[in-house]
């Protein structure tokens, strides 16, 4: 006789076996019945489960028994079919990105979407046309029947910095696809990140997964005081809590920075974002809808980072000659260069570095097409070797705002920006002007509600700080 344990195990592999024939035969007659089954089994549907216990040492006094039970699929009986309602039921979803050469054909394929009747829709629609193929960038969601043909699609996308963001639905209906175009604000939740600095700004907070738009903010947050051209050092960090603008819960694009902190060259610097209330009761919420209003950053002591000036006519950029003594290229003799030359490519845009008005806008021989801004107690800027002029003489303009292109007109041997800052006349160095500008601190009246939100701010950076140093020392 065989041992009581080995019989078991004998058994049970005849069970099994048993099957595992009889599930195989019946999935070749019915292979489509059997991916079906399979859906709703993981649904939620009945099964046959088995396993082997593991046996005590002794188990010569164990009795075992042998007990079988026939089990029906939920498929029917009569002819193996899936009913309809369930198959019915099945949604599936699926999200992306347009892109610029996108047909009707492309984008259902990269959804999942097999539906010659949904992508004749799309391809004679005029507001798919219109809004959504041949448009890189545009969040799409797709929800498709079990048998991949198209129940809905939405597509969104934020067009302006206005707080809005526009929603177009096509959708099955018993008559055949219809479209409808919404517009609806947009509704915004906060993210951190951090990172340290190897190469450039942009390296780093590629790395991070930090929106290029909000790297550019951190930038010009602290121009005042770091330069991003020529400043950065290997093993410079940084600390962001940023925006992000969501549309039906979407990611659509990145919003303003709340608070930032940069470790530059073993030298900290901190901003955070604050807007005074209209009562000293209330503080605008950051989770609430909104629009992108004007927005100001102070340092955590209470002192504006806002200063009058900026400390460059371009967002982002090199100096490629500085205000010193230069060999002139064209003239060939050495002589004071009185301003500073930024590289950049032709089209460039170029922005007032402060509040003024435009004195001159046209052409002046050696600096081709040039725009000179007067601003208060006797300043002037120059912008100079323009491709384009985007202003016109006596024209306010304000801190930020386009006067031109760069380009290569009058003197100059390639394409950059030649920037000057005189002050009553005389030229002065423009990469010191911004960090003289004057700073102005928070009203007394609203001191208390921004040194609570400051003290928030620092205990986030100094957690984000524990964290990063947790991390590395477990690396």
């Amino acid at each position: 006789m065989e041992p009581l344990l080995i019989r078991y195990f004998n058994s049970a592999a005849r069970a099994v076996h048993t099957i595992q024939r009889t599930a195989a035969n019946w999935a070749r007659r019915h292979p489509r019945q059997m991916i079906a089954s399979a859906f709703i089994v993981l649904l939620g549907g009945s099964g046959l489960s088995y396993g082997v216990a593991h046996l005590p040492e002794d188990s010569q006094g164990v009795v075992i028994r042998n007990i079988t039970e026939n089990v029906t699929p939920q498929a029917s009986a009569a002819n193996g079919t899936i009913p309809a309602s369930a198959l019915q039921a099945l949604r599936l979803y699926r999200s992306d990105t347009t892109r610029s050469t996108d047909t009707a054909e492309t984008l259902l394929k990269r959804l999942g979407v097999f539906d010659t009747q949904a992508a004749e829709f799309l391809r004679q629609e005029s507001l798919v046309q219109q809004n959504l193929l041949g448009h890189a960038g545009r969040n799409v969601t797709a929800e498709a029947s079990a048998s991949n043909t198209l129940l809905k699609l939405q597509g969104r996308w934020s067009p302006d910095d206005d707080g809005m963001f526009k929603r177009l639905t096509v959708e099955r209906t018993s008559a055949g696809f219809v479209s409808r175009m919404e517009t609806l604000p947009m509704t915004a939740s906060s993210r951190l990140a951090s990172g340290v600095i190897y190469s450039s700004l942009f390296a780093a907070t590629d790395a991070a997964r930090v929106p290029d738009a909000v790297a550019l903010q951190m930038a010009e947050i602290f121009s005042g005081d770091i330069d991003f051209q020529r400043a950065l050092r290997k093993g410079d960090r940084f600390t962001v809590v940023y925006e992000t603008l969501e549309g039906d819960g979407e990611p659509l694009r990145a919003g303003r920075v709340l608070s930032t902190e940069f470790v530059n060259d073993g030298k900290t610097f901190q901003a955070m974002w604050f807007q005074e209330p209209a009562t000293a009761g209330a503080v605008a919420s950051s989770t609430a809808s909104h629009t992108l209003t004007p927005s100001g950053y102070y340092t955590l002591a209470g002192e504006s980072l806002h200063r009058a000036f900026l400390a460059s006519p371009l967002q982002f950029s090199r100096i490629s000659s500085g205000f010193q003594m230069r060999f002139h290229p064209i003239l060939n003799i050495w002589k004071a260069h009185l301003g500073v030359d930024y590289a950049a490519a032709t089209g460039t845009p170029v922005r007032s570095v402060g509040d003024g008005t435009v004195e001159f806008a046209g052409v002046q021989t050696g600096f081709g097409n040039v725009v000179i801004v007067q601003h208060a107690n006797h300043n002037e800027t120059v912008y100079a070797h323009l491709s384009r002029i985007n202003v016109r003489q006596g024209q306010p303009i304000k801190q930020g705002e386009n006067v031109g292109l760069v380009g290569a007109t009058g003197w100059a041997t390639g394409p950059h920006l030649h920037f000057e800052f005189r002050v009553n006349g005389v030229h002065r160095d423009p990469t010191t002007i911004a960090r003289k500008s004057e700073q102005q601190p928070v009203a007394a009246a609203y001191r208390p509600l921004f040194n609570q939100a400051a003290a928030q701010v620092r205990a986030q950076f100094a957690a984000t700080r524990q964290d990063s140093a947790q991390t590395a020392d477990i690396e």
